[in-house]
């Protein structure tokens, strides 16, 4: 090759990599930790728990299109690290899985759907059983091993504009020291910054995601919450929640003998205002999960939810149901007290979709 041949292609090479620079700088701009989207959508559990197989179930592209069709543009993954590290080598990575999880990125990207990567269960901590077998807010083993997963997913997806991906770190913390969950918060926001400096990153709230995190504002990523309150009626007869099945049957408002009402002012004052001080920080917020199980009343779960509708779109934040299919969702989700519409051979709950889109 002549030298002003080469000295051609690599002018044309550098334009185009500027290019795609200014592009990505340009999508960005438009979704910043401060001010997130009010985005809105679904989780999509096939990733959720890792089978014995350390194989687990590839998305799908219907979902997606359903997702798009009824006006939504948000899916958050939550992940069991466990689908693409199956042995007891923390540091092994399995690319056929991550080609799946690849595969839902694209599907958002063709259908407008914004994806959020969640570690659920992440090397040192999940917040459902089993335990993990060290400790990721004690052991650096443990932090370094979750650092890792975080920077590999972190450069594979450098590039990628914020209008298209983040990165939801841990799911949940729950009655962890503050201080601790903000050595580990740094320690995973340095690891994704070092692979790719511009990417969007959320931090669950502590205390199952329900108290705002002032110390992490320094990091200057988003933070998520959670829509479950009152647990008396989001969690009525859940069978991982011990006593439930004790609860008299819920109402909304809830009212119980000896107990304070619980209405829409109480869902404002306990868990709006918290955090929209939180957000006048320059903290964008987004409502990482919420629902009621199956066997809450159908009538009573759609007048919570609507209230909770309410206040998150006059707060201004987007949120994502868990889940869209099962026992919290809008299809298959099993509850006795729902005329059922059929849908793509799946049962679907048309009052809760209309409610949702609705708001």
């Amino acid at each position: 090759m002549h030298r002003r041949e080469f000295l051609q292609k690599s002018a044309a090479a550098a334009v185009v990599t500027s290019i795609a620079s200014l592009n990505r700088a340009a999508a960005d701009q438009e979704v910043t930790a401060a001010k997130l989207p009010r985005w809105r959508g679904f989780n999509l559990l096939e990733k959720f728990i890792a089978p014995r197989s350390g194989r687990s179930g590839r998305y799908h592209q219907e979902d997606f299109e359903w997702i798009a069709g009824w006006g939504f543009d948000f899916v958050r993954l939550p992940l069991d690290y466990r689908c693409w590290t199956p042995g007891k080598d923390w540091k092994e990575i399995s690319e056929p899985v991550l080609k799946e999880i690849d595969e839902a990125v694209e599907l958002g990207k063709q259908h407008q759907i914004h994806v959020c990567i969640n570690f659920h269960r992440a090397p040192g901590y999940c917040v459902n059983p089993p335990a993990e077998p060290f400790d990721l807010w004690s052991e650096d083993a443990a932090l370094e091993a979750c650092a890792y997963h975080w920077s590999h997913f972190a450069q594979r997806y450098k590039g990628i504009p914020n209008s298209q991906v983040s990165f939801n770190l841990l799911n949940e913390p729950g009655r962890v020291p503050e201080a601790a969950y903000h050595k580990v918060v740094k320690r995973l926001t340095e690891a994704i910054r070092e692979q790719d400096p511009g990417r969007l990153i959320i931090a669950d709230g502590l205390e199952w995601g329900t108290k705002p995190v002032k110390s992490l504002l320094e990091l200057k990523i988003a933070q998520s919450t959670r829509g479950y309150q009152p647990m008396q009626v989001s969690h009525y007869k859940a069978g991982w929640v011990r006593g439930s099945d004790r609860w008299p049957m819920p109402t909304w408002p809830l009212e119980e003998a000896g107990k304070p009402k619980v209405d829409k002012e109480k869902l404002r004052q306990q868990r709006i205002e918290p955090w929209k001080a939180l957000e006048k920080e320059g903290v964008g917020v987004h409502v990482g999960e919420w629902g009621a199980f199956q066997l809450t009343p159908h009538s009573v779960v759609l007048a919570w939810m609507r209230d909770n509708l309410e206040l998150w779109k006059e707060a201004g934040w987007g949120w994502a149901l868990w889940n869209l299919r099962g026992s919290f969702g809008i299809l298959d989700s099993g509850r006795k007290d729902v005329a059922y519409e059929d849908f793509q051979g799946h049962q679907l709950d048309r009052k809760m979709l209309d409610l949702l889109r609705s708001k």
